[in-house]
């Protein structure tokens, strides 16, 4: 399953995704950061976010065509960029107001549709049972 944590830069995306991978078996994690950084591409106009989407994409259908699950934590601001991705699964971190960067609250549009709207930092309990939650979405419904 192709997992999607997104959010405002500073919602907690990387930490909550550090944290999810743990309890899912056979799970892929791929930052946005690191990702930029191996691709080398800080480009973050429109045309570059939807670039790095793309990118995202190709990284999870990897795993997901070898049988692994995927969690890519990365902002994905606007509906054009969620839909390059195409994820299976979608968690919201709605933790924040505005994030670090104006450019980004700017073009930022909040999701219309997903899976899981998360509006605190979760405890471990709580990562665990999110964990469980995603493992039983039956995959046709993914």
């Amino acid at each position: 399953m192709k997992i999607l944590v997104m959010g405002l830069p500073g919602a907690g995306k990387t930490w909550l995704a550090e944290r999810l991978v743990q309890h899912l078996e056979n799970c892929a994690w791929f930052n946005a950061d690191e990702v930029r950084k191996a691709a080398n591409d800080w480009d973050f106009s429109p045309e570059g976010r939807i670039r790095q989407a793309k990118r995202m994409n190709n990284y999870a259908n990897f795993e997901t065509g070898h049988g692994r699950w995927v969690i890519c934590d990365f902002v994905a601001p606007t509906k054009n960029a969620r839909k390059e991705f195409n994820a299976e699964y979608v968690i919201w971190l709605d933790t924040i107001p505005a994030g670090r960067f104006e450019d980004t609250n700017k073009m930022f549009e909040k999701p219309e549709n997903y899976d899981h709207r998360i509006d605190k930092f979760l405890s471990d309990d709580e990562i665990k049972s999110l964990a469980f939650e995603i493992r039983e979405v039956p995959n046709n419904e993914a």
